[in-house]
This record gives structure tokens, C-alpha cells and sequence, in this order.
């Protein structure tokens, strides 16, 4: 466990990772503060947990939600693109304040794509001689049941372009309780780990993946990235949006997520979980 001191403040703890995040710290025994974007929103967080307003576009509310906090998780919203107004000023605030770790969840291959925020983030942390801790996960297990379920659900398809490339999945739930183990344990300040499940399938074999959970047919389309463009365009994505997810596609068309490794299992102490145990367990989601 950490050594005595104050709070945890969880950016995004109303999605799917803030949430894993904030429940894995509040088992731990961890006083944790639920970044909320609104009053209205606070009913949202996770129990046992402080919901404060939390608002990255209105720095006057940032005080009041950093009191008492000493470790923070940050999470890039995906509707902020301008990472150098909203998150660096964040970030400044937060060293001002005290806060004597800051757990970013980065993008695996960052590295090598210095197009995206992500970049940008994990390079002022390190110009700030910050005490950051880097989560770079592969691609969610949850993207599937959240951004791509209408897809699935509605035309029986998974509609992205990766072509035939391998990805080595990661459960959202996975990435809470590794945030919950760097955030509390010793030894994590200066790291940065490269989070991917412990297999590797292609968008085929997640098709028959979901196809044998859901008892329904699931195809993986296949598109080209300009169609990819066009779908996104008629759902009424933003252009940065948009830019942003042809970056990442980018990244997994040269494979750089396509390699297993056993770090999840190494960070928390339980194997990562497999997209068959996840595609059973949220079947919910894409239930017609």
C-alpha cells in the first residue's frame, strides 16, 4: 500500500475506466475523489467514493477539487484535442498543489505517433520533471460494447480499419486494478508500461468471438479508411475526432498492437482477462 497521505482524484470517473479506476482504489481501502463534470453527474461515481466537480474547461473549480489530493489519475476526455490549453494547465495546478504522483493513461505506441495528444501529454510530464506514471494500454476490450455496439448490434458488424492486423485486447477492468496497484504500491514513478492482453486476435476472430457469445452472425466489414471516414462523417463526428482515430488505425495497420505480453499479470497478480470471458459477460450490451 501507498504510505499515509491524501487522496486519489480520478479524472473521467463516470466512463468505463475512471470508474474500473475508482472502484479498484476504493476496495483497496484508498480515499478517492470522483472527478465529476457537473453537480449533476456526481450521483454517477462509484460508492464509497468523494464525487467533486471536476470541469477541464473551468480552471476556477480545479482548487477545490485537488484539496486534499496527493495522487492523481488523469485521463485525456476524447473530446479535448487541445491538450496544450486544458490538461497542461491541469497538470501545473496539480505539481502546485502538492500532488506527488500522476498516473496518465497514454496510448500504446505513443512513441512512435507524436501526432497524437497523448504525445503531447507524456512530453510535458517529462519537460515538468513530473512524477508520472505512463499507462499504455492496447486497444479496449469496451470499444466493441460502447463505441462500435450499434454496429454490432444493429448490422451485425464490426466496422473498423485495422485490415487484417492483430490486436492484443485489454479489459477496462484489467486497466482499473493495475492503476489501483501503481497508485498505491511503491517503486511506479518514472515508469511507463505497455498494457496488452494475453492473447492476440485479429478483427475475423473477434467476430467469431462475439458470433459464438451472442447467437447471432457478426462479420467483420473490413473497410478501407476512407470508408471508415465517411461513416464517422455521417454519424456527425468531429474533424480532430476523426483525425485522431485515423492516427490510431494508423498504428495498428503496422502491428504495433498486435503483441501479447504479461504485465497486467505482473502489475495486479491475476491473468488478464480473454475477450471470450469479456464477450460473455457483457453480452448484455449488444442484446437485440
Amino acid at each position: 500500500m501507498s504510505a499515509p497521505g491524501g487522496a486519489v482524484l480520478v479524472t473521467g470517473s463516470t466512463g468505463n475506466v475512471g470508474r474500473a479506476v475508482a472502484r479498484h482504489l476504493a476496495l483497496a481501502g484508498e480515499t478517492v475523489v470522483s472527478g465529476v463534470r457537473d453537480e449533476s453527474s456526481g450521483g454517477g461515481a462509484v460508492r464509497d467514493t468523494e464525487a467533486r466537480v471536476l470541469d477541464f474547461e473551468n480552471p476556477a473549480g480545479w482548487p477545490a477539487a485537488l484539496a486534499g489530493v496527493d495522487r492523481m489519475f488523469l485521463l485525456r476526455p476524447p473530446q479535448i484535442s487541445d491538450v496544450r490549453r486544458v490538461l497542461f494547465p491541469l497538470i501545473d495546478r496539480a505539481l502546485d498543489a502538492g500532488v506527488r504522483q500522476i498516473v496518465f493513461l497514454s496510448l500504446q505506441g505513443v512513441q512512435f505517433n507524436a501526432a497524437t495528444p497523448h504525445h503531447a501529454v507524456e512530453k510535458y510530464l517529462r519537460e515538468r520533471s513530473a512524477p508520472f506514471t505512463f499507462l499504455r494500454p492496447n486497444f479496449f476490450m469496451q470499444n466493441l460494447s460502447t463505441t462500435y455496439r450499434d454496429d454490432i448490434r444493429d448490422r451485425g458488424e464490426i466496422f473498423v480499419p485495422a485490415a487484417r492486423a492483430r490486436t492484443a485486447f485489454v479489459d477496462t477492468d484489467d486497466l482499473g486494478a493495475v492503476a489501483a496497484a501503481v497508485l498505491t504500491r511503491p517503486g511506479h514513478v518514472g515508469k511507463a508500461y505497455t498494457l496488452s492482453g494475453e492473447q492476440s486476435l485479429d478483427y475475423y476472430g473477434v467476430a467469431r468471438q462475439l458470433t459464438a457469445a451472442l447467437g447471432y452472425e457478426v462479420r467483420y466489414a473490413a473497410p478501407s479508411v476512407e470508408e471508415y471516414v465517411a461513416r464517422l462523417t455521417e454519424q456527425g463526428a468531429a474533424a480532430d475526432y476523426i483525425e485522431v482515430q485515423k492516427m490510431i488505425y494508423r498504428v495498428v495497420r503496422m502491428n504495433v498492437s498486435a503483441f501479447p505480453n504479461r504485465t497486467i499479470r505482473r502489475l495486479t497478480g491475476r491473468p488478464a482477462t480473454t475477450f471470450a470471458q469479456f464477450a460473455e459477460r457483457e453480452r448484455a450490451a449488444w442484446a437485440r
